[in-house]
């Protein structure tokens, strides 16, 4: 699965949503998603978000994905720090 299909799915899921997929394998996935869905959650509820969207594919066509789940304010401050 390419990482632009990933993004796409993650952007179709979740509201207001800015995903950045990379792979150097097409197997083994890193991403940075951005959503104010994710105010309010803890990181594990965040990253359960993320498996919901992706559904059957993780473990199948995803063997593994590393999520870096932000609301838009703690992006903000990561990149000004």
């Amino acid at each position: 699965m390419k990482p632009s299909d990933i993004q796409a799915l993650i952007e179709a899921g979740l509201p207001a949503c800015s995903a950045q997929v990379r792979s150097d394998d097409d197997v083994h996935y890193e991403a940075v998603i951005v959503s104010p869905a994710f105010a309010g959650k803890r990181p594990l509820q965040r990253h359960q978000m993320v498996y919901e969207i992706l559904g059957a594919r993780m473990g199948d066509e995803i063997h593994a994905l590393s999520i870096r789940a932000l609301t838009p304010e703690e992006q903000a401050r990561r990149l000004h720090d």
